[in-house]
């Protein structure tokens, strides 16, 4: 399908780069809080319905809220390793955790309610945010970064879009579901993050990918209701409502609790 080629070509490295120029542009937590949202799971997840079906689509959804567990993981360990190490062993780090962490989940049987998913999911989240390390305001450095670091990232963040949708009938609706959300736009941004603004900024990073992460679980707890009976394009009418509403709650939530002292 040519349309479906374009789209995939296209539309998730155009997200990352505009995650990337409103990292510049407002700073780490606030892009964090932007990559938050199904920026590259939610084209992924249209992909998948148009190639394999609402019925594939709904499965693939409620495995993708169970796999924001894995995320929540991936982002603790991230900030917490970040503190001492640089950027690529905390990197291996945090991809070891969220595959560990997917195995499991993997190997258990998905017959909980979405809307039960959803609820133990923003309960890890809610107690993910809590343990994050605070930011250290007046330790924030930037250092100067090459023109080539966003086209970079795009280029990443298209071959996994690729890579994944094309391995999507081998794996089946479960366990491309939980690979659905692996943070490859938070890796892309940590990396760049982390290695030319140092380890203060990603910890503002993630705490906004955390955040935002609430609108991420309400859009496919949204598909994952709605999908099968009314259709691809109103669940993803409906659910982008949904998602983009809270996202403006935990804005204002973040900003008030940007930069907080820990001494």
């Amino acid at each position: 399908m040519p349309n479906i080629f374009i789209l995939k070509l296209f539309l998730t490295p155009s997200l990352i780069g505009l995650a990337s120029l409103v990292e510049r542009k407002w700073g780490a937590a606030i892009s964090g809080w932007l990559i938050g949202l199904p920026l590259s799971s939610a084209p992924i997840m249209l992909f998948l319905a148009l190639e394999h079906g609402t019925s594939f689509a709904s499965d693939a959804a409620r495995s993708i809220l169970l796999g924001l567990i894995s995320v929540a993981v991936f982002c603790l360990t991230y900030s917490w390793i970040a503190l001492r190490f640089n950027w690529f062993p905390t990197v291996i780090a945090g991809w070891a955790t969220f595959f560990t962490v997917t195995f499991f989940l993997q190997t258990a049987a998905l017959d909980a309610a979405a809307v039960l998913l959803f609820i133990g999911v923003s309960l890890v989240l809610s107690v993910t945010y809590a343990l994050l390390p605070k930011v250290r305001k007046h330790s924030l450095t930037t250092l100067i970064r090459p023109r080539w670091d966003v086209p970079l990232r795009m280029i990443i963040a298209a071959g996994f879009v690729f890579l994944l949708t094309g391995m999507a009938n081998a794996l089946g609706p479960h366990l491309s579901g939980l690979l659905v959300p692996f943070p490859l736009f938070a890796t892309i941004l940590s990396v760049f993050t982390h290695r030319f603004q140092g380890s203060q900024a990603v910890l503002s990073l993630l705490r906004g990918v955390v955040m935002g992460a609430f609108s991420f679980a309400v859009f496919f707890l949204t598909v994952a209701l709605t999908i099968e009976p009314f259709g691809v394009a109103s669940a993803f009418i409906l659910a982008t409502v949904a998602a983009l509403s809270l996202h403006g709650v935990t804005l204002l939530f973040l900003k008030r609790n940007q930069y907080e002292e820990n001494f």
